[in-house]
């Protein structure tokens, strides 16, 4: 492609910073970021309280978190924030401790000694399952899953290409509960569950494994168990912040799309009340919506002149109503630690409190932040205030009560589509559909609702096309 050709970008968060980035680096300079935000940052959102800041969305990396890393070198940052430790407690506000049986815990823990034998055994064998049978699974993107074969970017700093046939990553599609069932490792989900569902990715009974295992590969989470975790001082929110100080051509914030029109090999995109000329588009934004948001967010299809292949793909999306509060306690209050509620992370309990994070361990001057889903593929939506309710109470159950509510947040968050529609080859029919109108699609949907996911996917969608 020709390195002057005038390419926009829609959305300023990880994804589309990132590409960015990645057309930089491949020589191309002749491109514009759209945000229709006041800040860059998309789901990495670090808030400022008591001249610290807290973070409403994304937390953590890994060290797997290879796009992450490129940003940092490109930026000159690194991972420089405070080290985090948890604990756990069940839904009545007990401390207890799910994975050990020893000490104080010994009696309580003792009648689950099997289970938890078993699930260490379990772990073992879905290791070896996962790099022998499912071969490919960690591959970044969906492309080829449901046809059975992988075709991308190795987990590894290099992200070697490598491409194969595997029948058995058809079995990806299925959901996470039925697949770990089926390869008769059902306690794994008794540890998967800790950094996928209590982090708004949804239930095991509902989210294809597909995604569990591309975001949750082995290694991430044995990263995970072990506490081997980055962060940054001034929050995930400033690692895009210095990318786009960094890039030749920042975002342009509080820019409101009105319409993007494809005709003639051109994309005329009528921004701010101004029709601005591009050769491409790359859409990091969301596709599509499935019900009016209070905050205005529109899905592609409703500002672009959307054909008929899009809308009929894009319509299958849905995503996870995740709530996120930043509440302050009194200093007698305060929680000593973070703390995981394993018995709210079930349909069952839709709408608890499944984790709530404190972030620096010096200080008791800062906010909790409070995290909760309420909406499962077979339930009604739980109300918003309902649920923001639900979780104050719970703090009190935990005996962490809230004084005050600083700041909430309903994000649109993890589009996904449902095991009928991935096993039909959902992600495989919108991998063809690239360029096709002049127009790229990226984003979570296209990989994983976590930043390096996101990021890695623009990397591969740069080495692909451009």
């Amino acid at each position: 492609m020709d390195k002057n050709t005038r390419i926009c970008i829609i959305g300023g968060g990880p994804a589309g910073l990132s590409a960015g980035m990645y057309l930089e680096k491949k020589g191309y300079t002749n491109y514009t970021i759209l945000e229709r935000n006041d800040r860059v940052g998309g789901k990495c959102w670090s808030p400022y309280y008591n001249g610290k800041r807290y973070e409403m969305g994304a937390i953590m990396g890994v060290p797997s978190y290879y796009a992450v890393h490129d940003v940092e070198e490109f930026c000159g940052i690194t991972h420089d924030g405070p080290k985090l430790n948890r604990n756990y407690k069940n839904k009545n506000g007990k401390v207890i401790e799910p994975f050990k049986v020893n000490g104080k815990y010994f009696f309580e823990n003792f009648t689950r000694l099997p289970r938890l034998l078993g699930t260490k055994k379990q772990i073992k064998a879905f290791g070896e399952l996962l790099e022998t049978k499912y071969k490919g699974y960690d591959i970044n993107g969906h492309r080829g899953v449901a046809e059975g074969r992988y075709d991308g970017y190795a987990v590894t700093p290099e992200r070697e290409r490598v491409e194969g046939v595997n029948e058995n990553l058809k079995d990806l599609a299925l959901p996470f509960k039925e697949f770990c069932e089926k390869n008769g490792v059902p306690y794994v989900q008794d540890v998967w569950i800790g950094p996928f569902t209590s982090f708004g990715y949804g239930y095991f009974d509902e989210i294809p494994a597909a995604y569990v295992l591309k975001y949750l590969d082995f290694q991430t989470t044995m990263n995970f168990v072990n506490v081997n975790l980055w962060t940054w001082k001034n929050g995930t929110q400033y690692i895009w912040e210095q990318l786009n100080d960094h890039l030749k051509n920042p975002a342009r914030l509080n820019s409101t799309i009105e319409k993007v029109e494809r005709k003639d090999g051109k994309v005329f995109v009528t921004v701010n009340g101004e029709v601005e000329e591009y050769d491409k588009i790359i859409v990091t934004a969301p596709l599509y919506i499935p019900n009016k948001r209070t905050d205005g967010q529109k899905g592609m299809v409703e500002y672009f002149d959307a054909r008929e292949d899009e809308l009929e793909l894009f319509s299958k999306i849905d995503y996870e109503r995740y709530d996120v509060l930043a509440v302050e306690t009194k200093p007698e209050d305060h929680p000593e630690i973070s703390y995981y509620v394993f018995e709210n992370m079930v349909p069952e309990r839709l709408g608890h409190l499944m984790v709530y994070y404190r972030r620096w361990k010096e200080t008791v001057e800062q906010v909790i932040t409070t995290y909760s889903l309420r909406k499962h593929k077979n339930t009604e939506e739980i109300p918003y205030d309902t649920c923001k309710q639900m979780v104050l109470d719970d703090l009190k159950t935990m005996k962490n009560p809230a004084s005050n509510v600083i700041n909430e947040w309903s994000v649109y968050y993890f589009p996904h589509v449902f095991s009928e529609d991935y096993a039909a080859g959902w992600y495989d029919k919108v991998e063809a559909m690239q360029d096709k109108y002049d127009t790229f699609y990226a984003g979570e949907v296209m990989s994983f609702g976590d930043m390096d996911e996101t990021a890695e996917y623009s990397r591969e969608l740069v080495e692909r096309f451009f």
